[in-house]
C-alpha cells in the first residue's frame, strides 16, 4: 500500500497527464472545497472597497494584529537579499537543513539526515508536493474533519480521494479512533494529522498518537504530520511529534516559520522524511522529482532558518501568562461561553477557536448565510465551519489575535447580532 507508481517514464507522463485533466472539463475543480478563502471573504472584499472597515478574524497572519518578526530574522533576510547566490539544491541551503535536522533531533525524529529535509515557500507548497507524489487516480488519503482545507483540496487536485475521519469536540476535538478504523480501505495510503490542530487549536497526547501509529503500522499506512504550531503551545502542555512515537513507520513532519516566529509573508517551510525510508523509495524518487522540476525554494526565506531556529525564541513570551495570545487566548474563551447560544471548548495551542452555535436556536440551517449575516450587520468576518470540511452548519472559526479590547467589541457584537438572529 505504500508505494506509489514507479519514478520513471511512466510517472512522468502520469504528472504530465494529471496536470492537464486538472483543467479539463474533468470536473476535478468542482471537488475542491477552499472556503477559508471563499464567499464570506469575497463580500468582506467587497464592502472594503465600498469604503467599509472589516474587522477580519479568519486569517491567522500574525502581522497586522501588531506581532512582528524577532530583529535578527529582519537582519538576517536583509543580508541574503544583498548577498544573494541564486538557485539552491532543490531541497534548500546547507545552513537551513542542517537547522532543520538538528531541530528534528531535539524533537526526537528518528532516523533524520540532511538528505532527508525539504525546504518549501511555506509548508502549503509541499504539501501539495506530497500530494503530487503519493497520490493516483482514486487513492484515498484520511484526513480529519475539521481539517486546514489545504489537505483535501490538494488531495483531491492530486486525484486522489479525500476520506475525512471525524475529531470529537466532546473529548477535546481529538481523533476518533474508532472512526480512522471504519473509514480505511484497500485504496487507503495514508493518514493525516494536525497537531496542534486549525481550526480547534487542540493538542493530541501521547496516548492519541502513539494509537494512531499503531493503526497506520497495522495497515501499512503513510503518516503526514502537520505541526506548523508546534512552538505555539500554552498551559504548560508539550507538543509531540508523532514521528518521534514510530521509528518502523515512514513518517513526513511538516513545519515551518510563519506562525511561530510571525513570518508569514516570508514563505519559510519544511518537510522531513523519517522513519522506516526504505519502504517508500519510489516515493521520495517521485518528491526528489517535483523538488527538481521547481528548482528550489526561496533561498532568501530560507537565509532565516538557522537564526530563528536557534535564537532566542521570543515567541515564547506570547504563550504563557501575560503574554498576548495566552491572555487572548483566555478572553475569547470566557466570552464565548458567556454568549446564550455559543458553547466552546479551550483551545491548548495555536491563535485559532472552533465555537459550536445552537443551530435549533438560531433556526441556522446554513453556517455561510450565518457568517455572511453577521458581516453584513457588524462588518466582522469568520469562517464557517464547512469551510474547513466539518459536516454540520454549526461551527465557526475565530483567530484572536487582536488586541483584547477588539476581541471584546467583536464578541459584544456577536452577542447583540445573536439577540435578534433566526435564520
Amino acid at each position: 500500500m505504500i508505494a506509489p507508481a514507479s519514478p520513471g517514464e511512466a510517472q512522468i507522463r502520469t504528472f504530465g497527464e494529471r496536470a492537464m485533466r486538472t483543467f479539463t472539463k474533468s470536473n476535478k475543480l468542482d471537488n475542491v472545497l477552499y472556503d477559508v478563502r471563499g464567499p464570506v471573504v469575497d463580500e468582506a472584499a467587497r464592502m472594503e472597497e465600498c469604503g467599509m472597515n472589516i474587522l477580519k478574524l479568519n486569517i491567522g497572519n500574525p502581522a497586522p494584529f501588531g506581532f512582528s518578526a524577532p530583529e535578527e530574522v529582519i537582519f538576517d533576510m536583509r543580508d541574503a537579499i544583498v548577498h544573494s547566490q541564486g538557485y539552491s539544491d532543490s531541497r534548500g541551503i546547507f545552513a537551513a537543513r542542517k537547522a532543520i535536522m538538528q531541530y528534528a533531533q531535539i524533537k526526537n525524529i528518528p532516523d533524520v539526515t540532511m538528505k532527508d529535509v525539504y525546504t518549501g515557500n511555506g509548508a502549503s507548497e509541499l504539501i501539495q508536493l506530497a500530494m503530487n507524489a503519493l497520490l493516483n487516480n482514486g487513492d484515498e488519503i484520511l484526513i480529519p474533519s475539521p481539517d486546514y482545507p489545504l489537505w483535501t483540496a490538494c488531495a483531491n487536485l492530486a486525484g486522489g480521494k479525500a476520506v475525512h475521519y471525524l475529531c470529537d469536540e466532546e473529548s477535546d476535538w481529538y481523533p476518533d479512533l474508532d472512526d480512522i478504523e471504519r473509514k480505511i480501505t484497500d485504496r487507503t495510503k495514508a493518514i493525516v494529522i494536525i497537531n496542534p490542530n486549525n481550526p480547534t487549536g487542540a493538542l493530541y497526547p501521547v496516548e492519541i498518537l502513539e494509537r494512531i501509529a499503531e493503526t497506520a503500522r497495522r495497515h501499512e499506512l503513510m503518516i503526514f504530520s502537520d505541526e506548523i504550531y508546534d512552538r505555539l503551545v500554552m498551559d504548560g502542555e508539550k507538543h509531540v511529534s508523532i514521528a518521534s512515537l514510530a521509528p518502523d513507520l515512514f513518517c513526513v513532519t511538516f513545519s515551518g516559520l510563519s506562525k511561530s516566529h510571525m513570518v508569514c509573508g516570508f514563505r519559510v517551510g519544511w518537510m522531513i522524511f523519517s522513519g522506516n525510508k526504505e519502504i517508500a523509495r519510489d516515493y521520495i524518487a517521485g518528491v526528489n522529482m517535483l523538488s527538481n522540476m521547481r528548482l528550489c525554494s526561496n533561498v532568501p526565506g530560507q537565509s532565516i532558518i538557522q537564526t530563528a531556529l536557534g535564537g532566542y525564541q521570543s515567541v515564547n513570551e506570547y504563550i504563557v501568562p501575560g503574554g498576548r495570545i495566552f491572555e487572548q487566548r483566555n478572553f475569547i474563551y470566557n466570552a464565548l461561553n458567556d454568549i446564550p447560544g455559543i458553547s466552546a471548548k479551550r483551545p491548548k495551542a495555536a491563535f485559532y477557536i472552533f465555537p459550536k452555535v445552537d443551530v435549533k436556536k438560531f433556526n441556522i440551517t446554513s453556517d455561510t448565510q450565518f457568517a455572511l449575516d453577521f458581516l453584513r450587520e457588524k462588518r466582522v468576518l469568520f469562517v464557517p465551519g464547512t469551510g474547513f470540511n466539518w459536516h454540520q452548519p454549526d461551527h465557526f472559526r475565530i483567530v484572536y489575535l487582536p488586541q483584547t479590547a477588539i476581541l471584546e467589541d467583536a464578541m459584544n457584537k456577536l452577542r447583540a447580532f445573536l439577540e435578534h438572529y433566526h435564520q
